[in-house]
């Protein structure tokens, strides 16, 4: 029976669970049936690949990522506050809304997480960084 190794072609169905067992994502969510990709490229979290391999087609486990080996801790100086004043006039900033925001080295996706009538909280870490993540997987293909 051939088992996954690094350099290999994989395509994984998962559910991927947070601590209290909420779902953030799935194979079965948006259309996507498998997640490809190959193991040592760097297309997933290292932690998932080396996860994958050794298994053979059709086995399933369990695997806790650690937040240090997925999306890394948040951190504080990726939230960031704006006076209201200096922000474009025809802006209306609302909470849960995303914005591209222009830095030196070029632009950023921010969560508005507060809005006041003086300031604007934007928060720029994933939202699953600081995170342990839990992924339920099946190996669907060895290529």
């Amino acid at each position: 029976m051939r088992r996954a190794n690094a350099g290999d072609r994989v395509s994984i169905r998962y559910i991927g669970t947070l601590d209290n067992g909420r779902i953030f994502d799935s194979t079965e969510e948006g259309g996507q049936s498998v997640l490809s990709f190959t193991i040592g490229a760097g297309e997933v979290f290292p932690a998932l690949e080396q996860a994958v391999v050794g298994m053979a087609v059709g086995e399933a486990k369990n695997v806790v990522i650690p937040a240090a080996d997925a999306y890394g801790p948040r951190r504080e100086e990726n939230v960031v506050v704006f006076r209201r004043d200096k922000l474009p006039a025809e802006l209306e900033p609302q909470v849960g809304v995303k914005m591209q925001i222009k830095v030196a080295s070029g632009e950023v996706v921010m969560l508005v997480t507060r809005v006041t009538d003086d300031e604007v909280t934007l928060d720029g870490n994933h939202f699953l960084a600081g995170l342990d993540l839990t992924f339920a997987l099946e190996l669907n293909v060895i290529d």
